[in-house]
């Protein structure tokens, strides 16, 4: 698929886990498109995640670390992708979201906490209560804003943003709600040229292709059913 030569160029940072045990670290520029930014813009600096020996902040998680799920078992973090974003940049605006305390129920979260605009949370917005069969599906945060509980923000200067992959895709416990691990969808790479697809997928090196990142772990809302 052809695409505008004028798409700006991001530096995206990735630190993975080697297939024996090592940890590698590489640098990417690749265009601001959704299929990219959505894999590095998730939880911002100072989200804490759930583990099995205690919370750990976002940026000082590493590969090999692991992290509670909602399936009951704990999975360990297999790569980490991050990238500096400005949420109020003129013609580029894209602000962060903030959960406030109790926004879902007490201790959901137990403080708040400020997400980007790759991440969905497994919740079900009102809207779509009795069309999911009972249980939560994964929603973008920004379908959950209501200038109440949940605002939007953009700070004027660069902010450091984060995403993880799992040794599955998950839902993990980001303090007192859940959210999920990347996962780009099985259509995503269909929107992009095949050279930019092909630098996609050398971003992970546990995948060689888009059906490696598995199963979705919940389902998501339909993208056409979700105002974000």
């Amino acid at each position: 698929m052809a695409q505008p030569d004028s798409i700006p160029v991001r530096t995206f940072e990735v630190a993975a886990l080697r297939a024996d045990g090592s940890r590698s670290i590489a640098t990417f520029k690749a265009p601001a498109l959704p299929l990219f930014e959505a894999a590095f813009s998730a939880f911002a600096r100072g989200v804490v995640l759930a583990g099995p020996g205690g919370g750990i902040a976002i940026e000082d998680l590493q590969p090999g670390d692991w992290l509670n799920t909602t399936a009951g078992d704990p999975a360990q973090v297999v790569w980490i992708g991050s990238s500096s974003f400005v949420p109020s940049d003129t013609g580029r605006r894209m602000p962060l979201i903030r959960v406030m305390a109790d926004s879902f129920g007490q201790n959901r979260p137990s403080s708040f906490i400020t997400v980007g605009p790759g991440a969905r949370l497994l919740q079900t917005p009102a809207h779509l209560r009795g069309t999911t069969g009972g249980g939560p599906v994964l929603t973008p945060a920004a379908a959950f804003v209501d200038n109440v509980n949940v605002i939007e923000v953009t700070p004027p200067t660069p902010i450091r943003l984060f995403h993880i992959c799992l040794t599955r895709h998950a839902a993990v416990d980001v303090g007192g709600i859940a959210a999920e691990t990347f996962h780009p969808g099985l259509s995503a790479t269909r929107q992009v040229t095949h050279a930019q697809r092909d630098l996609f997928l050398s971003m992970f090196p546990h995948i060689a292709h888009v059906t490696d990142f598995g199963p979705l772990a919940h389902p998501r809302a339909p993208e056409q059913d979700v105002v974000a």
